[in-house]
């Protein structure tokens, strides 16, 4: 048997969801229903069909593979997949509100586009869209969806939370506390997807909850590549500013592994980020400090983690290596 590419897995995966997510999205108030289509980037703003990219599809590939693992159809996976995809993009349009983020794969994000009221609107009904997805599957599946959104909202607001916090001192964000952040905002929604997956599958409880940890490892693993192309990225792959992260101080893994090496730099570093200095002066004192190298082996070590599991594997080096 022909084993397929991460590329051709997640294209497939696209191919076999996205009639499913549309008929979705078309059951939306049309105004609505505009804006969210705008945000997968099926068209521009006043509705003209669009082709911008709207994303790899990780998730409804997680739940797709998910299914299969536990030897059912792809198309079992279906309905996990549009419902962890409604969720993502649920939490992208409110996390464009709180980040005040202006542009998204390169193209203005919908607060931008549309206002933020209308925004947040949109999010809420992808939100609900998702519930009503899942309501013919079972409490079982509305349970996991639930999970990942407690723990995905649990993660947000520690992020949004860190921003209080000194670089130095007792209340110092530590590397810790940035894994399970980063396991709530975003390993809980991979781990979800490939654990919902499973189990409209029919796949047995243990095998669920295996899926469900190495989504969540793998979820690390994504957020903490995420950081690093935000810091030393190309903008034109990643559709972000260049060093953005660095511009909005914002405590990625990088920066926090950086300031907790015992060197000088690491002191400099510190002054650095207090005060307005070019963040491409600061990124190179981040890397100097060992924060980039040190990111790339927490991120290769929580997906040791998620290889254990045999279903994510076709995925996995793929998402370490994107774009670095």
């Amino acid at each position: 048997m022909t084993t397929l590419t991460a590329p051709e897995v997640l294209t497939r995966c696209r191919a076999l969801v996205r009639p499913a997510l549309r008929e979705a999205v078309g059951r939306l108030h049309p105004w609505v229903g505009e804006m969210a289509a705008y945000s997968f980037g099926w068209c521009e703003v006043g509705g003209t069909p669009a082709d911008a990219s709207g994303g790899k599809g990780v998730r409804q590939a997680l739940a797709v593979l998910g299914a299969e693992s536990a030897g059912a159809p792809a198309q079992a996976g279906v309905p996990a997949a549009v419902a962890v995809e409604l969720v993502h993009v649920f939490s992208l349009l409110h996390d464009d509100v709180m980040d005040a983020d202006a542009t998204r794969r390169g193209r203005p994000t919908v607060w931008k586009a549309y206002g933020t009221g209308p925004a947040v609107l949109t999010g809420d009904a992808l939100f609900a869209l998702a519930v009503e997805t899942l309501a013919d599957s079972g409490a079982g599946a509305v349970r996991l969806l639930s999970t990942a959104l407690r723990d995905l909202v649990r993660g947000q607001a520690d992020d949004l939370l860190f921003a209080t916090r000194p670089w130095r001192g007792p209340e110092q964000v530590g590397t810790q506390e940035y894994r399970v952040m980063a396991e709530g905002k975003t390993g809980a929604l991979l781990g979800c997807a490939a654990a919902l997956g499973a189990l409209l599958g029919g796949a047995p409880p243990a095998d669920v909850a295996a899926l469900d940890r190495a989504g969540r490892h793998l979820g690390v693993a994504f957020q903490i590549v995420d950081d690093v192309l935000g810091i030393w990225g190309d903008p034109l792959v990643t559709g972000k500013p260049v060093h953005g992260d660095l511009r909005e101080r914002k405590k990625t893994f990088p920066v926090l592994a950086a300031l907790a090496a015992p060197t000088p730099a690491a002191a400099r570093l510190t002054r650095l980020l207090a005060s307005d200095a070019d963040p491409e002066e600061v990124a190179a004192l981040v890397e100097k400090c060992g924060g980039r190298a040190a990111a790339l082996v927490e991120a290769r070590r929580h997906m040791a983690s998620a290889e254990s599991v045999e279903a994510l594997r076709p995925l996995l080096d793929h998402l370490l290596r994107r774009d670095l």
